[in-house]
């Protein structure tokens, strides 16, 4: 009789151990590789990705998801590069993870990338042009002619600088990401959110 009344007891011990080895603790670190590319100019906010772990996730010393288990995520922020300032930016961050028994939700702190620097890009293009413009001005017209062609050297540079000058934020394919979980996650919380 008393064994009776301590099977569902014993029953629920051993099902909170075994929920307990798949949880994935918060401060987890979990490195994929990405599946396709990831642009500032291109992608959307709540846009998901896809990608596979890089590595075995080990908890506890016990591996719940193989090495090149697929992985799912989302861009949190999307901002295109201006022209001639303000290069892009991109914020992603992991969403789930497929484990050996099957989809685990996380949570995980933002990865952010920004774009190459305007500044020097634009200086080597519109002083590079600014000086061109002088010489020839030079050669051609004399001292006036090198202001003159100096101004329009600046012109062609600017416009140059402007038409050619996008920097933004990429992420390439295969890229290995290490996203670091900010809450505890278990098989028990699995949904299929993405």
């Amino acid at each position: 009789m008393a064994v009776r009344r301590l099977l569902p007891l014993i029953l629920i011990a051993l099902l909170t151990v075994g929920a307990l080895a798949e949880e994935i603790p918060s401060g987890t670190r979990i490195t994929v590789r990405t599946g396709s590319e990831l642009n500032s100019g291109k992608a959307t906010v709540g846009q998901g990705w896809q990608g596979s772990l890089s590595k075995n996730l080990v908890v506890n010393g016990k591996t719940i998801a193989k090495s090149g288990s697929t992985v799912h995520g989302k861009v949190t922020a999307a901002k295109s590069s201006g022209r001639l300032h303000a290069p892009g930016e991109l914020s992603v961050r992991l969403t789930s993870v497929e484990t050996n028994d099957g989809p685990v939700t996380v949570r995980t702190l933002s990865i952010s990338k920004k774009g190459d620097s305007h500044t020097k890009s634009n200086a080597t293009k519109i002083g590079g042009t600014t000086a061109a413009g002088a010489v020839l001005g030079g050669i051609f017209g004399g001292g006036k002619g090198a202001l003159i062609g100096a101004g329009a050297g600046a012109a062609a540079g600017t416009g140059v600088a402007a038409a050619t000058g996008k920097k933004e934020a990429v992420i390439p394919a295969e890229s290995m990401l290490t996203f670091t979980t900010s809450a505890a996650s278990s098989a028990t919380n699995a949904a299929h959110k993405r």
